[in-house]
């Protein structure tokens, strides 16, 4: 009923730039909160930037130089990285927490993209 579709991902230098997209769409009431997050084979998943109502959380590693917007009309969220590091390089995902148009809570994640920092 809720797909979260997200795009963006490639491989860059580092020192480079790259804008991550990922988009709601489906029986959506109403999103509260959109975020990306990013895993490394082996680790956890770890939390990269939120948004909630126009406040923005971001890990303390890519505050700085990572800078999380939302589009409500679009129910888009945008994740613009600049200064890429090697550690940079991850699978990033999509999550929203919504409710849905049945009115129920909704904890939803992309398909993740990856992100790779290499000269």
């Amino acid at each position: 009923q809720v797909q979260v579709v997200e795009s963006g991902g490639g491989l860059v230098q580092p020192g480079g730039s790259l804008k991550l997209s990922c988009a709601a769409s489906g029986r959506i009431f109403i999103i509260y909160t959109m975020g990306w997050y990013r895993q490394i084979p082996g680790k956890q998943r770890e939390l990269v930037a939120t948004i909630t109502e126009g406040n923005t959380n971001y890990a303390d590693s890519v505050k700085g130089r990572f800078t999380i917007s939302i589009d409500n009309a679009k129910n888009t969220v945008y994740l613009q990285m600049n200064s890429l590091k090697p550690e940079d390089t991850a699978v990033y995902y999509c999550n929203v927490r919504l409710i849905t148009a049945l009115h129920f809570n909704g904890d939803y994640w992309g398909q993740g993209t990856q992100v790779t920092v290499s000269s």
